[in-house]
């Protein structure tokens, strides 16, 4: 019997292995799972939804050429979220260069104890500015441990490094985006 064809509790790993025999059902098990994910990663770097989804079936096109590469034993969510990293970086890289959009910021004294719809977009624009201020190594560690919630192992493994290195860089880019943000909302800049 497929894999597939069984509820959706078996794991990515098992999916993958399937899939790699031969299971079509697994690929698109696996897409459900993935490609949500996928999607919320490449828009936060993207800030592009149409270029977000492209690379997001880019990136199953590829784990679809690779599919026999994949080591049997190895965790998928690492290896899917490389493949996804690396198309973003070859995107930026073509580019040259990265789009800024001039945003104006909140610069009250003191924020209200319950925030309105358009000061709570306000502080995440604040925030989006301060992101593109850091390094791409640290904004690249922020954004995956902080917005998506990974260990420190797993984005070493995603951007190819230590993880002291990874805890090192998360460390400066946090302090780094503290003084930005205040001196953002002081108006020092």
């Amino acid at each position: 019997m497929p894999l597939s064809s069984l509820d959706d509790g078996a794991t990515d790993e098992q999916l993958m292995e399937a899939y790699v025999d031969g299971d079509d059902g697994a690929f698109r098990l696996l897409f459900e799972r993935y490609a949500p994910i996928l999607l919320r990663l490449t828009r936060r770097h993207l800030r592009d939804e149409e270029l977000a989804q492209e690379i997001v079936q880019q990136t199953f096109f590829r784990l679809h050429g690779a599919r026999n590469d994949f080591r049997q034993g190895s965790k998928l969510r690492p290896w899917i979220m490389t493949i996804a990293m690396n198309l973003v970086r070859e995107h930026w890289r073509r580019k040259k260069r990265r789009q800024t959009a001039d945003l104006e910021v909140d610069t009250q004294a003191s924020p209200e104890p319950e925030l309105t719809p358009m000061e709570l977009q306000q502080r995440s624009e604040l925030l989006y500015v301060a992101l593109g201020k850091l390094p791409a190594s640290q904004r690249e560690v922020v954004e995956l441990h902080w917005f998506q919630e990974r260990p420190y192992a797993e984005i070493a493994q995603i951007v190819g490094t230590s993880e002291g290195a990874v805890r090192v860089r998360a460390h400066r880019a946090y302090a780094t985006l503290k003084q930005l943000l205040v001196s953002e909302i002081r108006g020092d800049e």
